[in-house]
């Protein structure tokens, strides 16, 4: 019994700890880059394919990138005006955002998507910690 009463306060105070840390970090601001694509109707799927598998490669060209998910809009209240691909892109600070900004893997990614929107738009903020 005292074995296992030791056992489970030593596994309750690591999970206490884990959970500490893991809000500590959490705590830190972050930048969220935004980015909301629309494509042109007349675009072929192959092509929309395309552009968000590059959009996928970045994080692996881009150091300063350190979190990114994507996915496209399925939303039930039809505000989305139609941008229907969203991605998001983490960054420590402003100064990897902007780095990830003129990167060359960037610019490329640029080439790619090129004339292949109708609209897109771009939302950079700072999270605000908890």
């Amino acid at each position: 019994m005292k074995i296992l009463l030791t056992t489970l306060t030593l596994f309750i105070a690591t999970a206490i700890g884990a959970v500490a840390q893991s809000n500590s970090s959490m705590d830190k601001p972050v930048v969220k880059h935004v980015v909301l694509f629309k494509f042109k109707p007349e675009l072929k799927p192959e092509k929309v394919n395309e552009i968000v598998a590059a959009f996928n490669a970045l994080p692996s060209k881009i150091k300063e990138i350190k979190g990114y998910e994507w996915g496209t809009n399925n939303s039930p209240e039809g505000l989305n005006k139609g941008l229907t691909h969203a991605f998001i892109l983490t960054f420590d600070n402003e100064k990897d955002r902007d780095t990830y900004l003129i990167h060359p893997a960037h610019k490329d990614f640029g080439k790619i998507v090129g004339s292949a929107l109708a609209d897109v738009t771009v939302v950079d903020f700072l999270n605000q910690a908890k």
